[in-house]
């Protein structure tokens, strides 16, 4: 059998934002499929379990588009290259994803929100994760906001852009992803923050965000205020520049609010989420750009490759923000979460807590698979 031709994970979100369409076929069984694949705008998903190649049916491939560049996935990569080599021989334009679904899992792409003589704002997007971190720089100086575990990929991005990382914050506690924070602030030599609500009474070594109310990045008046917007967690806390742009963790997503049952506590917290919605974040105008930690569908990312709406719009668009009766309100937040929780929750909040330590290839083994923080409410 010839040697298969195959593409990176960078590679393959290149293709696939190119605009030329292209088929993902995912080999893993039904189940994985389901929970979490590979999408974009111009791709077609195809979904055939590799035990059914093993049985040589030629009409499995009828189900295979030939019109655009095929690219066969799998867990990790190595059967991948088995089924791209059938595809090939039957004149297909086919190749293995290397690495396959583990190293979807750990690309970020970098897209600038905003520049200026004074600021520029970095969108950090993990995409198999949904999970969207920042880079606020002023001055040759940085802060991270949210960032995932890998953390080299934010050393990487000060040294492109010329930055000191000085500040690294996490919105909240973190229950889908592991948090890069603590670590990269001691790579760096950085402040950590979190809310005392997050993380009181864990091993991390932490600056309370509630004792900092603003954060000056950089010698020009860029200046982060922290607004404690509770409701997805009790300390969840959210970044605002110059009432321009909104940092808001899981509280607001483009697509709905963040879901308020993680802790056992829905209704409980589903009120805290009414208050942050209908009296924290009253005062900002309709026009600040909101940019979440999150999103929960590929359409939720915009042409220019940015995920975030104005605020005007996200009320404008999410019925449950404009229904300021409180216990309706209280009601409909806490009735419409899903029943499934982030995949190995308990595990990672324990990792985010300082309680529970584990190695790189267990850290990624946790994380693989959907984000499930938050809660939609179009209409």
């Amino acid at each position: 059998m010839a040697s298969v031709r195959s593409i990176t994970a960078e590679e393959l979100h290149r293709l696939i934002n190119s605009g030329q369409g292209v088929t993902i076929l995912d080999i893993r069984n039904e189940t994985d499929y389901r929970d979490w694949k590979i999408e974009g705008k111009q791709v077609t998903s195809v979904n055939i379990p590799y035990f059914l190649f093993l049985e040589e049916e030629e009409q499995l491939y009828a189900q295979i588009p030939g019109d655009t560049p095929t690219v066969v996935v799998c867990a990790k990569g190595g059967s991948s290259e088995f089924v791209a080599n059938l595809l090939t021989e039957r004149g297909y334009d086919a190749c293995s994803l290397e690495g396959g679904m583990l190293a979807w899992s750990q690309l970020y792409h970098p897209v600038t929100v905003y520049e200026d003589d004074k600021l520029k704002i970095i969108q950090i997007n993990r995409l198999s994760k949904g999970c969207l971190s920042y880079a606020v720089i002023s001055q040759g100086k940085g802060m991270i906001i949210d960032p995932s575990q890998k953390v080299d990929v934010y050393l990487d991005l000060a040294e492109q852009h010329g930055f000191r990382i000085e500040h690294v914050v996490d919105s909240h506690l973190h229950a889908d992803h592991i948090s890069g924070g603590s670590q990269l602030a001691d790579r760096t030599g950085a402040t950590y923050y979190i809310s005392s609500g997050e993380a009181k009474g864990t091993n991390l070594k932490f600056e309370p965000l509630e004792r900092h109310p603003r954060i000056r990045v950089g010698e020009i008046n860029v200046e982060v205020l922290a607004i404690p917007t509770p409701g997805h967690t009790p300390g969840s806390t959210s970044f605002l520049i110059g009432n321009r742009f909104l940092m808001s963790g899981d509280t607001i997503f483009v697509g709905g609010l963040g879901r308020p049952d993680l802790g056992g506590k829905a209704q409980e917290w589903a009120l805290d989420l009414y208050d942050t919605v209908f009296n924290k974040l009253n005062g900002i105008p309709d026009d600040c750009l909101v940019l979440p930690a999150h999103y929960a569908d590929i359409n939720e990312i915009g042409d220019n490759g940015i995920v975030g709406a104005a605020l005007g719009e996200i009320r404008e668009n999410n019925e449950i923000m404009r229904n300021d009766n409180q216990d309706s309100f209280r009601e409909h937040v806490a009735s419409a979460v899903s029943t499934e929780k982030p995949p190995n929750f308990e595990e990672i909040v324990a990792i985010n807590r300082g309680e529970l330590q584990v190695d790189a290839e267990k850290a990624i083994e946790l994380e693989i698979g959907p984000n499930r923080c938050a809660v939609h409410h179009h209409g």
